[in-house]
């Protein structure tokens, strides 16, 4: 049996993808040089047709059989989406409630914002392989997570963060659908045409993907800091975001392995719940955010999110091989 590899300091660094970094110095660049009167406005047009060029591009990229592939693990599906779609919503309720009377208001419509979103796609199916998951039902459950958040994230934003201060109507159930929902279903329509230019040029259409969220990121923050974001936002608040995100992620990490295994699936099939019910998409996160709340209030609402997919990185790259020697 091989010995599982050491979680040491230098694994632990190699587990920050150097996108993050380049994430975190969007933030540290629209702190010192935020981007302020008709260079915003500007901006946020640019910020716009980037966001519906990501989309479009994530249309065009998903393939029908992808959609498709996996779909009799329905039980794998069903706990994944409830998961996803409420049990982490009813999380994010609970603890903004409980943190309402010693936690900045918008950091907690953040941590409520986080829980709405749906899974990641690439890491999910990626942690699903390493730990020995079943891969073709990690696919299913990931891209349909994807899919279905683009309807029911901005309807669960629009019911629930309406009345718990988050100032966000069921109009922008409608932009969304023009700014996201549209792009992505005329990409995957015109996925015949665009295939084998997409296939040839994977590196840029990666580039263009991670691009547009870097740049809704800096706009976003510029705005922000230009409305004193971090007169408002201390160390204190960082760590206790941290503390939640922690929490969250353990709590139905947890939950999901103990409850797939009540229901008698696989250990492949339980990978796969643990990997795909546990995750939030940084990727889907961040320009729907733009979409959905003002810009002044980007900034704190985008920290929970950022700071929860890494975390989510480090412990999933640390548990999934340990997964698949333990089924061994």
């Amino acid at each position: 049996m091989t010995d599982a590899p050491a979680f040491t300091l230098r694994n632990l660094i190699k587990t920050f993808d150097p996108y993050i970094l380049a994430l975190l110095g969007m933030v540290v660049l629209a702190s010192i040089f935020p981007v302020r009167g008709d260079s915003a406005v500007l901006a946020g047009w640019v910020k716009d047709a980037a966001i519906v060029l990501l989309f479009f591009l994530h249309g065009a990229k998903l393939s029908r059989e992808a959609i498709f592939a996996g779909l009799m693990a329905w039980k794998v599906h069903l706990v994944v989406f409830l998961t996803t779609f409420a049990v982490f919503p009813l999380l994010g309720l609970g603890i903004q409630t409980a943190l309402k009377p010693v936690m900045d208001p918008m950091i907690l419509s953040g941590v409520l914002f986080l829980c709405l979103l749906p899974s990641t796609v690439q890491s999910s199916i990626a942690f699903t392989a390493i730990a020995g998951g079943n891969v073709a039902a990690a696919v299913c459950s990931a891209s349909l997570s994807n899919i279905l958040g683009i309807v029911i994230t901005p309807i669960l934003v629009a019911v629930l963060m309406k009345t718990t201060g988050g100032g966000v109507s069921f109009d922008s159930i409608i932009e969304i659908a023009l700014q996201l929902l549209l792009p992505f279903v005329v990409g995957h329509l015109m996925r015949p045409w665009l295939k084998g230019y997409l296939d040839r040029h994977k590196t840029l259409v990666g580039r263009v993907d991670r691009g547009s969220i870097l740049l809704v990121v800096y706009t976003a923050f510029s705005a922000s800091v230009v409305e004193g974001l971090w007169s408002k936002v201390g160390l204190s608040d960082l760590g206790l975001i941290f503390v939640i995100g922690a929490g969250l992620l353990a709590l139905v990490m947890g939950g999901t392995w103990w409850i797939s295994g009540r229901l008698g699936l696989s250990h492949e099939d339980r990978v796969v719940v643990l990997f795909c019910g546990s995750k939030k998409s940084l990727a889907s996160g961040v320009p729907m955010a733009g979409t959905l709340f003002p810009a002044a209030v980007l900034g704190p609402v985008l920290l929970p999110v950022m700071l929860f997919h890494q975390l989510q990185l480090i412990v999933c790259a640390f548990l999934a091989p340990r997964l698949k020697i333990k089924n061994a």
